[in-house]
């Protein structure tokens, strides 16, 4: 099953987008694809820099109960 693609425009440093042309070149794949590619891996970075829900939770409830002890602790 073919995915929908979406044609946008933007700019790029020029140097950038040469070397980015070259790799598709030397890989032998589409200037899309790689563009593709690095937006996933963007993604999927910022995703794992962001704290999970259940574990921001649990560190302001252990916060709450532990906060004299992480006060003393810090001394």
């Amino acid at each position: 099953m073919s995915q929908t693609r979406k044609k946008f425009a933007t700019q790029v440093n020029s140097e950038i987008l040469s070397a980015v042309r070259a790799l598709a070149d030397t890989e032998g794949r589409q200037l899309q694809v790689l563009v593709e590619e690095a937006f996933a891996d963007l993604l999927e970075k910022r995703k794992k820099a962001m704290p999970r829900a259940h574990v921001t939770g649990a560190y302001l409830a252990s916060h709450e109960k532990y906060s004299a002890l992480y006060k003393k602790l810090a001394e």
